[in-house]
């Protein structure tokens, strides 16, 4: 099983069961963000579920399969702003 996040290009997590993939998710959220921080990038905004239904190249997915919404890891997006 996966999960598929369709504002980081070839990132997903996944599991033997659609639990763990889920359970998984936050940490590839985390990691994600981590190297973004560390090689001094920013991170983009979040785009809403609005947004992407209106993405012709997602629009599909999310048309199809079921859509959760993953937390954020606390603090990233801070560390990330406070970040020169």
């Amino acid at each position: 099983m996966g999960v598929w996040f369709p504002d980081l290009r070839d990132r997903l997590s996944a599991g033997d069961t659609l639990d763990e993939a889920m359970l998984n998710a936050p940490e590839v959220l985390e990691l994600w963000a981590e190297a973004m921080i560390e090689s001094g990038q920013k991170l983009p905004p979040p785009r809403s579920l609005t947004e992407l239904k209106t993405d012709s190249e997602v629009a599909q997915d999310l048309a199809t399969f079921m859509v959760a919404l993953i937390p954020f890891p606390a603090g990233l997006r801070q560390r990330a702003a406070e970040r020169p």
